[in-house]
């Protein structure tokens, strides 16, 4: 029985909870936050936890095994070390920390005291991403090309980060996951439209070897919720869209060809009209996805890692690898879009 703690119980903490709570292998003991009423509301749903204003009151506990921290990105770094050295395996909300030398110190305090330190990229665990990844692994869509990624809808606004810092981190991890590698170059520009200082829109650009291109509009403005990702191979086409309840991936057998007219043989192919586009429009099919919460998988896996040994899919370092993607984001966002080059050499290593 794996006894677990969650500090912060606002916005995504009590999902941390209700699905802990659901395994038979893991028990609950704490949960923590500063309002007195989140705590009063939790303590309804779950008589049997403990409740604290003082997130040390979880660490300082020996009968915890390992905390879940679902703070604010500014609270991760401290509280994430204390629990570390107190001895307790650590799930981190995203992003892991708000810089790379922070994150950098976590994965090492964990590796020295052997404790498993794992990173909330739900994503990571849904069953239409995996799906996806062995879309890719499989050939079927040929050589990607381009990739556009759209995460729009009104609010929520933050106080103490920017849209790039609160809704890129998903996609982030979904490309490093889906392509395993990282970006060569990045670019992003946006406004800060609502709130003076801190970025609600944003447009962002991610150049990869082999020539693909990502394109991201990620935004607090948009009266729509769109979680959309379009990815187009030099042989089919695949359009994932997360608010579908049923099919959440289309792949198109779509495509288009520069071919070769019937010239003499002896003839230099140099003008265009040696040339002809020919597109291809062939079936659309939605194939089959498990129907499971990504939320709880990732719960799992957290548990399964503690128990067995296992290296998390989402380790640190694909925390790591997502941050400094980020603050290269943000490099290039105070210098009016200019492309970052990112030095891959220390993250190209153990692909997540």
């Amino acid at each position: 029985m794996v006894k677990i703690g969650v500090i912060g119980c606002g916005y995504w903490g009590p999902n941390l909870i209700r699905n802990f709570s659901s395994i038979e292998e893991c028990q609950v003991l704490w949960c923590s936050d500063l309002r007195e009423e989140r705590l009063n509301h939790m303590k309804q749903l779950y008589p049997d936890i403990k409740t604290t204003k003082n997130y040390m009151d979880i660490i300082n506990d020996k009968n915890v095994d390992a905390v879940a921290i679902a703070t604010p990105v500014s609270m991760h770094f401290e509280q994430a070390k204390m629990a570390l050295l107190g001895n307790k395996h650590v799930l981190i909300e995203k992003p892991m920390t708000n810089n790379v030398n922070d994150a950098e110190e976590l994965i090492k305090i964990a590796e020295k005291n052997n404790k498993v330190l794992m990173v909330d990229h739900t994503f990571e665990y849904a069953p239409a991403v995996n799906k996806i990844r062995e879309i890719i692994e499989s050939n079927e869509l040929g050589k990607i090309l381009t990739i556009d990624m759209i995460r729009v809808n009104l609010g929520l606004f933050q106080k103490d980060i920017n849209v790039i810092w609160d809704l890129a981190p998903h996609d982030i991890s979904i490309l490093l996951f889906l392509l395993k590698k990282m970006p060569a170059s990045v670019k992003a520009e946006g406004m800060d439209y609502i709130q003076k200082s801190i970025v609600d829109d944003a447009h962002l650009t991610l150049k990869f070897h082999e020539e693909i291109m990502v394109h991201m509009h990620i935004s607090w403005l948009d009266p729509l919720k769109i979680r959309k990702i379009t990815i187009v191979g030099n042989k089919k086409m695949l359009v994932y869209d997360d608010t579908e309840q049923r099919e959440k991936i289309r792949i198109y057998d779509k495509g288009v060809a520069l071919e070769k007219n019937n010239v003499p043989k002896d003839k230099y192919y140099d003008t265009w009209e040696d040339f002809k586009l020919v597109y291809r429009s062939g079936e659309i099919y939605a194939p089959k996805i498990d129907d499971k919460e990504p939320l709880n998988v990732m719960c799992r896996h957290f548990i399964d890692c503690i128990k067995t040994g296992k290296k998390p899919i989402s380790d640190g370092n694909s925390g790591l690898k997502v941050i400094k993607v980020i603050e290269s984001l943000q490099e290039s966002l105070r210098n009016h879009g200019k492309e970052v080059i990112i030095d891959a050499v220390d993250f190209q290593s153990n692909n997540p």
